[in-house]
């Protein structure tokens, strides 16, 4: 998710699933690299497929979008309690 790319793929199949051809009209990036971005999502388990004639068709998959928010509800909420650590700590003396 890194990647700006992929970010605006996994936006397109937040609101409809989508063929690699309807996603590389809507990014300004050849087919091929869609196709490249959405193998990557897929062995993330970000986005799952299925045959629709001749096409292939993407959509988010909800058990791997729901892990990654867990994931990164995780690192937020270490980082605020690390954050709060910090701020609770006391300066030294005032005068």
């Amino acid at each position: 998710m890194g990647d700006p790319t992929r970010r605006a793929i996994v936006a397109c199949l937040a609101e409809r699933p989508q063929a690699v051809g309807e996603l590389a009209d809507a990014l300004p990036i050849s087919r091929p690299a869609v196709s490249q971005h959405l193998k990557v999502l897929k062995d993330a388990g970000l986005v799952t497929d299925r045959a629709a004639g001749t096409r292939r068709v993407y959509r988010l998959n909800p058990a791997g979008v729901a892990a990654l928010r867990d994931q990164l509800d995780t690192f937020w909420n270490r980082a605020l309690d690390g954050y709060q650590d910090v701020a609770e700590q006391p300066t030294g003396e005032k005068s």
